[in-house]
Parts: structure tokens; sequence; C-alpha cells
């Protein structure tokens, strides 16, 4: 018997009888799968993962020792990853939203050796080169909107909302930024400004940057206010005519997965028309096909004035992009945006092939699917376990949110914390989320294969299963 199946009977001699019922049924399915792509030879973390934690402690700062995973990888490929102890788990997180494509698809990888066998850096603006054009070239393809569109290429997430609101602020000749409650941008000066959350981000690392204004992100779940009353909100908090964009994601990551309420992202649109504001799409984590579409913003019929891109744009390398209008971009003289180390030709080609894959190899329509056997199970999850208070998101992009009550939504973040501990010790890594880190997100590869996705699922439910019970 497994590391795994013990920590499972034991768990099964402990509980009501009721959920020890549900409890069994989620056994049987356990008894007919596991092991097909789990394989736990040690405990987590194995002797090796110690000991390179050791190594960490003694030279790599604090702040970056925090990680989700105790163990270590050794390789990756498609949606599994396999630790330097030999462990083989099913990875739900893809490196936080980045492998949109799985780990090391042989189309990126063999793409990343050509160009470097080539050349490795010059700077765009030093020596030019073709791979940066042609990510542009497939970039301004694939944005909605019919009209003309450029692209400047930058490094991460972060950087691109920075250039992103450079670019706003020089186009109008304005300030203002709006940004939205539970929303997260990064974590430079102005990006943690922009974000929401205190803790870990923002907590003793003031004074922050000037002229942000924070809104209500307006959803079914829990509405703040009336779609219609946003605008006269606004109206209330800064003068409309110093305020140069709106920064939205069109679903929200970090803040869990919100999706907005029908008539929201298009009053956005209408209301920055009217006042002359742009409006700003953040789609590092949203975008490149995880909701069934390229850009998440294509849900809805509203184009945007500025798109956001990054995660997984290229793969895991550091790659972001700037797609606006050409009229606003053609504004800024030369050199006033940029970087060393921007559209790097590695990232680039990386780019490129990604693009290819996913329309290649239908990964919209993956995406779609993927969406629809989650809801499958966690639809049917929410009928059975109590602390399962909200399940939401389109296309693979989808969220559980855990409540201690469902009718007053109190988070349950201590159960949610307990529920990815379970799945990581028994071989599947999910990831939280969420303002109160009550919810678990899906980043999981558009590559995971159904029998993948429903043994990750059976770790999942067990610990659902057990927390519920707990409560």
């Amino acid at each position: 018997m497994s590391l795994v199946d013990n920590r499972y009977h034991r768990y099964i001699l402990r509980v009501p009888e009721k959920t020890k019922r549900q409890a069994v049924f989620v056994e049987k399915i356990w008894e007919v799968i596991m092991g097909t792509f789990i394989s736990l030879k040690t405990a987590i973390p194995g002797p090796k993962s110690l000991e390179l934690a050791k190594r960490q402690a003694n030279v790599v700062a604090a702040p970056m020792c925090d990680a989700l995973s105790p163990a270590w990888i050794a390789e990756g490929h498609g949606a599994l990853v396999t630790d330097v102890d030999g462990n083989t788990f099913i990875d739900l997180t893809g490196g936080w939203g980045c492998m949109a494509v799985g780990h090391s698809h042989p189309r990126v990888t063999a793409a990343i050796k050509d160009q470097a066998e080539h050349f490795l850096h010059t700077d765009f603006t030093a020596v030019p080169y073709e791979p940066y054009v042609t990510v542009c070239e497939k970039l301004v393809r694939l944005a909605p909107g019919n009209l003309e569109k450029s692209v400047a290429l930058f490094n991460n997430g972060a950087e691109a909302i920075e250039n992103a609101v450079k670019i706003a602020r020089y186009a109008t000749r304005r300030t203002g930024v709006v940004v939205f409650d539970r929303a997260f941008h990064g974590r430079t000066l102005l990006t943690m400004t922009m974000t929401h959350k205190a803790h870990p981000y923002k907590n003793g690392f003031g004074p922050f940057a000037p002229d942000v204004y924070r809104m209500p992100f307006i959803t079914p779940y829990d509405p703040s206010i009336n779609v219609n009353e946003w605008e006269k909100l606004l109206t209330t908090y800064v003068d409309p005519s110093t305020v140069a964009c709106f920064v939205v994601e069109p679903i929200q990551g970090e803040g869990g997965f919100r999706v907005p309420s029908d008539g929201f992202l298009e009053m956005l649109r209408e209301v920055s028309s009217k006042y002359g504001i742009l409006l700003v799409a953040d789609e590092i984590q949203a975008g490149v096909g995880r909701t069934g579409k390229f850009f998440s913003i294509e849900n809805w019929n509203v184009v945007p004035d500025i798109i956001c891109s990054a995660k997984s744009l290229a793969a895991g390398m550091p790659l972001s992009a700037v797609i606006a209008r050409k009229d606003i971009m053609d504004k800024l003289p030369g050199s006033t945006i940029g970087g060393t180390y921007v559209g790097n030709p590695v990232a680039c080609r990386a780019a490129s092939e990604v693009i290819d894959i996913i329309e290649d190899e239908h990964l919209l329509d993956r995406a779609i699917a993927i969406g629809k056997l989650i809801r499958s199970h966690w639809d049917a999850w929410k009928d059975k376990y109590e602390i399962i208070g909200d399940v939401r998101g389109i296309g693979a992009m989808q969220a559980l949110e855990f409540v201690k009550d469902r009718t007053t939504h109190e988070p349950a973040t201590m159960l949610n914390g307990q529920i990815i501990k379970e799945c990581l010790r028994n071989g599947v890594l999910v990831a939280g989320s969420g303002i109160y880190g009550n919810c678990i997100r899906m980043l999981v590869s558009l590559e995971i294969t159904d029998e993948q996705l429903t043994e990750a699922f059976a770790v999942m439910e067990t610990a659902v299963a057990r927390a519920n019970a707990s409560r």
C-alpha cells in the first residue's frame, strides 16, 4: 500500500458515518485510477528536496523561499512534473499560469534550441531581428478590433502594465489611473499600488504611487453595487477628465477568478469612451487561450484600447506584450519605452511557437472541453460539500471558493490551505487565490488529458471531503 493510500485509510477511520459514505465513494474511484500518472516514491518532500532546501536557506533571500511545493522539480512534460526524488505529480498550477501549452512542449524547446544556436541577444533597438516582428504580427492579427494596432514587447507582466500606463498617460496628457477591488497587477511600485491585497504585496512598502483610484469590480456572486450606478460612484472619487486609463482584468486572477456581471465590461467601455479615457485590458493571467478565446476580453463585445499579455505567451520564457491602437503608440517619441532585454529573441521564438501550437492543435476548443470536464466534477462537489460556496469561470479558467457559511460567504481560508497541502502530499499541485486566500484556481495546461485531470480530481475530492468533515 502506498504512502497516499495509508494516509487515506487513516482518514477514513476518523470521519463521521455520513461523510465516510461519501469518502468511500471517492475511494472506489481512487482504487480504479490511482497511480496511472501520479507516482510517489518517497515522503513529500523527499531527501534530495530537503537537502536542496537546506542549501537554499543559506544563500537565497528569505522572501523567495516560500514555495507552494517543497518538492524540487527535475523535469516536466505536459501536465506532469517529476521531482529530484523521482516523485511524479499532476501539475494544475502551470507555473502560476505560464504553461498553457504544457511543460517542455517539443515544438517550443526545438525553437528555443534553434534560436540559441544562432544568437541570444542584441537588444532590438541596437540590432533588430525578425523573431520580434513575427510575434508582433501574430499578436496584431489575434487582438480584437477592426483597427490598426502596434506592439511593444517587454519582460514580464508588471512591465507590461507599467508601460501601458505610461503610454496612456502620454497619449491623453492625464495622470489618473482607475483600478479595481481585488485586482492584481504586479509588485513594482506602480503595479503594487494598483494591486489590491495588502498582505503580502503592499504592507511595509509604501509610500505608494499617486493618482491611483480603486473602484468596485461587480460580480454576480458578490455584487457591491448595480452596474448602472458605477459611473456615478466614479465621479465621486475622481474627476473623469483627469483619468488617463481604466486598467481591468476581464476575469480577475489573483482575486479569485472573479467573472464580471453581465454588462459590466460593456459599461466600462462606454464610460471610458464618454470621458476620453483609455481602456486597458490586463490579459496577463486570463489570456493566451485559457478561456477558450485567445484574449479573454473576446468573451464580451468589448474592444479595449490597450491589451497587456504575458505568462503563457512564451511558455514560461520572460516575455510580455503591450498591444495598442497604432494611433496611440505613434504619439510616443523614440526611446520613451523599451529596455535592454525586452523582446529577447529566444523568448520571441518561444512565443511565436506557442501561438502556432494553440492554433494548430485547436487548444481554444480544448480549453472549452476542459472547462466542461472541470464543471462536471465541481458542480457535483458543490451539491455534496457545504464548504464550497461558489464554482465560477469561463473555459479552463475555473475556480472553487470555500466558505464557512454559504449565506454570509465567510471565507474558509484555513480549510483551503488544508486542501492544497493534502493535494500536494497526494501528488497533485493546485494553486490558491482570492483576496482572503479561500479559492482554488485552475491554471492547468491545455495539453492535459482527460485521464490526467480525472485522476487529479480524485485526489482533490478526497481532500475536499476531508476538509468538509472537519469544518
